[in-house]
């Protein structure tokens, strides 16, 4: 899990803080995208490093529908267009909202008329919607990858409905390849008008005039509703065990081969597909034929499917550097759980006593272990039968952000041990399987560690810091300082024995600082 810690990248801040989450002062924050295709409101509790989305809604105002012809905007489209934003805004201050930022795409940005639907949006609601240039949506939107993956390295692609723009990120920048293509889900459908030979050979010829020679990478991060879309059905149609887009990878060969199916479909078996959002039917032949040629050109390793892109890299860019350097997944577990624990401040001392339980932890596998730290008392309310298997599979679907299918794994298997699963619970299947057998191990320890630290300190951090963990090849100890002791409790030890099983040893040791080991090596 460690292939993506660069060499030389600084490490991100893991820290827990709960301090964090209630001294911000700020309030909730709106995004407006005024696409080619539909215009959409996501409502976010504030402005933050992994914010939750409080509400989402889209309108298919279909904007962009006659520009292909006339180079204008349709009255009938700009109609719905304002009448949606009219809704976004009541709903907005509705909700509290102090800020709303509209953003306006490709649509807007090449249409005559798209001045004056700027104007009359300003007039009608009071919002002053910015115009993005080709190179600033490629921007915001690889920096919207930027701001929703563990130190992503790739080139991004953002299908919108009018255009489809590229750049190149690593770690936490965007490159200098940026680049906008009129090969949205609106123009793209046009050109299948023709029949699909003819609209490969448009596309292809518009890319290789489009991307400089020489552009490669093995990862394509895939951003944008149509390529939703079509995640969302090949994960249906594989009955993946993992329903989640963000961070869904499949061979590029793979990729293709399921694009190229997809163009094959009748408009009835197009509609009929499992996952397939109702309105995304008609777009779903576009997206495949654009992701196809795309990755034919740049012949990438693997394609990574993002739920993030422009809105969440404008937020990303309204944040500080320090807010910025902050892990998103940590930030993003914190967010949701901390609130929720009972002893909010004990997921910090978790992290300081299971910092020694893995010899040689990269960073990749630190940011982990705190990320399971920070969600390991969010079930407390659940009945106590039901916490592991409702934990694991809450886990698999939550929208975390920062890490891919077998990281979800990993914390949804670490859970599920804290909360005294057991290893050979059947509701790990197939899931289980998208990690390797020492990650799932490392997922059981990390878990069993925790359920012992619980039930050792009753979430005390002051006890918890007082005592020590220890694992060898031969045993696990627990030492407790004479200033925290704890009276020995046969559910402890039954807690240490859980470890211990996990760890592969047989020999539990507990002793108190000064002691040496007591009689069958129980202090």
């Amino acid at each position: 899990m460690d292939a993506r810690d660069h060499a030389g990248a600084p490490e991100r801040t893991l820290d827990l803080a709960v301090g964090r989450l209630d001294s911000t002062g700020r309030p909730a924050y709106a995004i407006i995208d005024i696409g080619s295709n539909s215009v959409r409101l996501v409502v976010y509790d504030a402005i933050g490093r992994a914010p939750f989305p409080r509400f989402n809604e889209k309108a298919f105002c279909q904007l962009g529908d006659g520009y292909a012809r006339t180079g204008a905007l349709t009255p009938e489209g700009i109609a719905r267009t304002l009448a949606a934003l009219r809704r976004f805004r009541a709903i907005a201050e509705a909700m509290g909202v102090e800020r709303i930022d509209a953003l306006a795409t490709e649509a807007v940005r090449q249409a005559s008329n798209g001045p004056e639907l700027v104007a009359e949006i300003a007039r009608q609601t009071g919002l002053s919607a910015r115009i993005l240039s080709g190179e600033e949506e490629a921007y915001f939107g690889a920096l919207g990858v930027v701001s929703g993956f563990y130190r992503p390295a790739g080139l991004t692609g953002d299908m919108g409905g009018g255009s489809l723009e590229m750049a190149d990120v690593l770690d936490d920048s965007v490159g200098s390849n940026r680049i906008s293509l009129p090969l949205g889900a609106l123009p793209v459908r046009k050109l299948l008008e023709d029949g699909v030979a003819a609209a490969k050979t448009r596309v292809d010829a518009l890319l290789e005039d489009g991307i400089p020679a020489g552009i490669r990478s093995p990862t394509f991060y895939a951003v944008g509703g149509g390529w939703r879309a079509l995640a969302r059905v090949h994960l249906a149609a594989g009955n993946a065990p993992v329903r989640v887009v963000h961070g869904y990878a499949l061979a590029a060969a793979e990729a293709r081969a399921f694009a190229k199916s997809i163009l094959k479909l009748s408009p009835a078996k197009l509609a009929a597909l499992p996952g397939l959002p109702r309105r995304r039917a008609g777009s779903l032949p576009a997206a495949a034929l654009v992701l196809d040629r795309v990755v034919k050109r740049l012949r990438p390793e693997r394609v990574v499917f993002s739920m993030l892109g422009v809105r969440e890299g404008w937020l990303y860019s309204q944040l500080s550097a320090a807010e910025q350097d902050l892990d998103p997944l940590v930030e993003a577990a914190q967010s949701f759980a901390l609130p929720f624990a009972r002893v909010p401040a004990f997921a910090a001392a978790l992290t300081q006593w299971t910092s020694g339980l893995f010899p040689g932890e990269t960073a990749a596998e630190r940011r982990l272990r705190v990320a399971a730290c920070a969600l390991s008392d969010f079930a407390w309310r659940d009945e106590a039968g039901l916490r592991a298997a409702e934990s694991f599979r809450r886990l698999l679907q939550f929208p975390l952000i920062g890490l891919d299918h077998a990281e979800r794994v990993f914390l949804a298997t670490a859970i599920h041990a804290r909360y005294a699963g057991a290893s050979d619970d059947p509701i790990l299947s197939p899931a289980v399987g998208l990690l390797p057998t020492a990650a799932v191990r490392r997922a059981q320890l990390l878990g069993r560690a925790l359920l012992l630290g619980y039930r050792l300190a009753g979430g005390v951090p002051e006890i918890l810091t007082a005592a020590d963990l220890s694992i060898s090849d031969k045993k696990v100890r627990l030492t407790v300082q004479p200033t925290a002791r704890v009276p020995e409790s046969e559910v402890v030890a039954d807690r240490l024995k859980l470890l211990a099983d996990a760890a592969g040893v047989r020999r539990i040791e507990v002793v108190e600082a000064g002691d040496g080991p007591g009689p069958n090596g129980r202090g």
